[in-house]
């Protein structure tokens, strides 16, 4: 079931969250690196737990890991490791912990080398999912098949976010995702 059909099949505030996810964020490019950061941060901490855990506590992440600001996340210690560790705010998992400053270490290397993250991504677009996930799993920390799957379809470098009949598959094309340049 895709996530627009799953989406229907809500009611009430849950759906009112997810919808607004759905409509406004997933699929639509992000040209913003600290953005870009969020997401990935975001979808690894998804890995084992719903989405809809990840939505309601989006907020919270965003307070605990300074805006994600990736310079901030690769500045942190080990003071800020255990402070996120005891902010129930957030998903409090050392691997997902360490995975997100480790990956703003990164981040920044790659923002050296090619200008920005996205810019990296552009450069190796388009990729198989299995030639993405073999990037991914080489370059980044706790980056499995489905975290990539979904860090890269929602941020537009794979298509399947919206299925073709959604009313918000034809406002993604109209933001011009990766997978649909010509």
């Amino acid at each position: 079931m895709s996530y627009c059909s799953y989406l229907n099949s809500m009611s009430g505030p849950r759906k009112e969250l997810h919808k607004s996810y759905h409509d406004n964020q997933y699929g639509f490019p992000i040209h913003n690196d600290d953005e870009l950061f969020a997401r990935l941060i975001l979808e690894i901490n998804q890995a084992g737990l719903s989405w809809e855990t990840i939505l309601k506590k989006q907020d919270t992440f965003r307070a605990a890991y300074d805006n994600f600001s990736i310079k901030k996340v690769a500045e942190y210690q080990e003071n800020d490791r255990e402070r996120l560790l005891n902010d129930p705010g957030i998903i409090r998992n050392r691997l997902k912990i360490n995975a997100a400053i480790e990956n703003a270490k990164t981040i920044l290397k790659v923002q050296q080398e090619f200008g920005s993250f996205e810019k990296w991504l552009d450069s190796h677009h388009p990729k198989s999912l299995a030639e993405w996930m073999k990037l991914f799993k080489k370059t980044f920390k706790f980056t499995g098949g489905e975290i990539v799957n979904e860090f890269l379809m929602s941020i537009g470098y794979l298509p399947g976010a919206h299925s073709t009949n959604c009313e918000i598959y034809h406002k993604t094309l109209e933001a011009k995702p990766a997978w649909n340049r010509k």
